[in-house]
């Protein structure tokens, strides 16, 4: 298991694995060109760890955010995915070990993320990570027409 940053050579099987992603989540999956565009525009500051056996089986996407606790940085974590076929096997937890070992070397003070309440497998995972569940946060998104309307008031 290899575990490293993503590559431009990466992008076609990462492509393939967000698919997967969506469809196991429900939720719209873009085309394939939109998907590889996303890729490769990403914004610079985005970092995105992959890790391949004969493919790419899983990643993590995350980035750098300030101010935090003690007015440090750390990492906020978008999004982490293991293939369907590739659960159960600790790869999960060794993507959040690199994370927490990158936040350790560059300084940071945390990492951050949000969990979906009613995936109780996920969150167990991320319990056993030595996580504390930050109960008191509530977590907001603006998008779509409400972003659009809120930009057009500035």
């Amino acid at each position: 298991m290899d575990i490293r940053f993503f590559e431009l050579d990466d992008t076609e099987e990462l492509a393939s694995l967000f698919e997967e992603m969506q469809t196991y989540y429900g939720v719209f999956c873009p085309p394939r060109e939109t998907i590889l565009a996303g890729l490769l525009g990403r914004p610079p500051e985005t970092e995105i760890l992959v890790v391949a056996t004969d493919r790419i089986v899983a990643f993590a996407a995350f980035a750098a955010i300030y101010p935090g606790p003690g007015l440090k940085p750390g990492f906020f974590l978008k999004e982490l995915y293991v293939s369907a076929s590739e659960r159960g096997r600790e790869i999960g937890t060794t993507l959040m070990k690199r994370i927490a070992t990158l936040a350790v070397e560059r300084g940071f003070g945390r990492i951050d993320w949000t969990a979906a309440r009613a995936n109780d497998r996920l969150l167990s995972f991320y319990d056993g990570l030595g996580a504390d569940r930050k109960e008191d946060r509530i977590f907001y998104r603006l998008e779509g027409e409400n972003l659009v309307a809120l930009a057009g008031q500035a």
